[in-house]
């Protein structure tokens, strides 16, 4: 959790930066929706690497093992996320800084590309079966503690700076602190043990290698598990996409629409990540006692339908009614996000898990939370009202509830036992997946 919450801060300060700051450091030259949307557009960008991030560290971190990509991931987006800070302007270096900008989002998106997978096969791997969804929502609650110290850091300098302050030189502070986080991040991951399972499977791996040849796990996944990946890009629709829409979407509509000051946005959204990192962990733990599948239908369409009363409560203008309207938004959508590293950790073999789950994850974040500020923005533009972001998320929100309801249940499946897949397939033999009873 500690190394998730350090690599998504640094994922989410840059996503907030380029709603609110990075359209007038970087792109001072176009008119101020254009110039959101070229900003928004680099925060696209590190979404387009995160694929390849899966593809190249959920290989290796088949291959060599979970704990030493995490390390290169964290020092690679901590890295990118400090240089950012140190980046001049457009005024000082003309078009050599969006272009920099861009360089570092890449190398950013590529590190979290490999981190969510690695994280989160440690614990699964390595905790009880029986609560696999309350272990793995810990890091997955790093995603939110990791936004939570992004908008409070952003928030707070907003708070004793003026406006003309942090957008000459306040936000690069956070940027410049990452390199703090990276140190307690690193000394967390240097210390954790490897993963038990993967142990067991390379041991397995080594004793095949004579005769079997190379393996390349990204191969292995796309030829066996085609079904697994389009469910997991499905699933991971109305989730990525609300999420973005709830805590980045939400700092534009409001500056552009109504004209707000940054901190009452920074602040709504930091109180609602509050509740969002409670609720990964509650619904992490419902989802061992009633499913996966049931707990992730319920905040696909509960998210699909409270995302009409969210927008008619930003119009009001209202603090307290934008802090009610994120903090039920965020604890619906705890409900998809947070029993999901067990559901998507329990549907592949554990020798290329790390590839399956890191690819088919990231290729869902190009399609939803990549795309989503783009498209909304779009949306708000042409239609200039909420309503036409709240119907685009309500139809991810049906095409969730659809792959999630296709597929089967996967709560009690023993990981140890998963690799009886390969023992099968060696004697031609289909394989059958051991589940415990309910």
């Amino acid at each position: 959790m500690m190394g998730t919450t350090v690599e998504w801060y640094d994922f989410f300060l840059y996503g907030v930066c380029s709603a609110i700051i990075f359209p007038h450091v970087f792109f001072p030259a176009s008119d101020p929706v254009a110039g959101t949307m070229l900003s928004l557009a680099t925060f696209a960008v590190g979404f387009i690497a995160r694929p390849l991030g899966g593809f190249v560290f959920g290989h290796f971190g088949d291959l060599i093992g979970r704990k030493q990509v995490l390390v290169a991931s964290l020092l690679m987006a901590g890295i990118a996320t400090f240089a950012i800070g140190l980046l001049p302007g457009y005024q000082t270096i003309g078009v050599t800084a969006p272009i920099l900008l861009v360089t570092l989002r890449l190398v950013q998106g590529f590190a979290v590309g490999g981190e969510w997978g690695g994280a989160i096969l440690i614990v699964s791997e390595s905790g009880d079966s029986k609560r696999r969804g309350f272990w793995t929502s810990w890091p997955q609650a790093g995603a939110p503690a990791g936004q939570l110290l992004a908008n409070g850091i952003l928030a707070l300098l907003a708070l004793v700076q003026s406006e003309e302050t942090f957008a000459a030189w306040g936000w690069r502070v956070p940027f410049l602190l990452s390199a703090v986080l990276i140190v307690i991040g690193l000394y967390v991951r240097l210390t954790v043990e490897e993963s038990p399972l993967f142990r067991a499977a390379q041991a397995r791996a080594a004793e095949r290698k004579a005769t079997s040849g190379p393996r390349l796990p990204v191969i292995e996944v796309f030829r066996r598990y085609p079904r697994e990946l389009l469910t997991i890009i499905g699933a991971r629709l109305a989730e990525n996409v609300s999420y973005y829409v709830f805590t980045v979407v939400i700092s534009t509509y409001m500056k552009i629409t109504f004209g707000v000051p940054s901190s009452f946005v920074l602040g709504a959204v930091l109180i609602g990540t509050v509740v969002h990192l409670a609720a990964m962990v509650f619904w992490g733990a419902v989802s061992d006692r009633i499913g996966r599948r049931p707990v992730y239908i319920i905040g696909a369409v509960g998210v699909g339908s409270w995302v009409f009363a969210f927008f008619a409560l930003l119009n009001q203008q209202s603090f307290g009614l934008t802090v009610v309207a994120i903090i039920v938004a965020l604890f619906l959508q705890a409900a998809m996000y947070g029993p999901q590293a067990a559901l998507l950790s329990e549907m592949f073999d554990t020798r290329i898990r790390y590839s399956g789950m890191s690819i088919g994850y990231n290729l869902a974040s190009v399609t939803a939370g990549g795309l989503a500020p783009i498209i909304s923005l779009a949306l708000l533009d042409n239609f200039h009202s909420g309503y036409s972001v709240a119907l685009y998320v309500a139809i991810c929100a049906i095409l969730t509830v659809t792959a999630v309801a296709s597929y089967h249940e996967t709560k009690g499946r023993d990981l140890a036992d998963a690799d009886t897949d390969e023992v099968a397939q060696a004697n031609n033999t289909p394989a059958t997946p051991t589940f415990e009873s309910p």
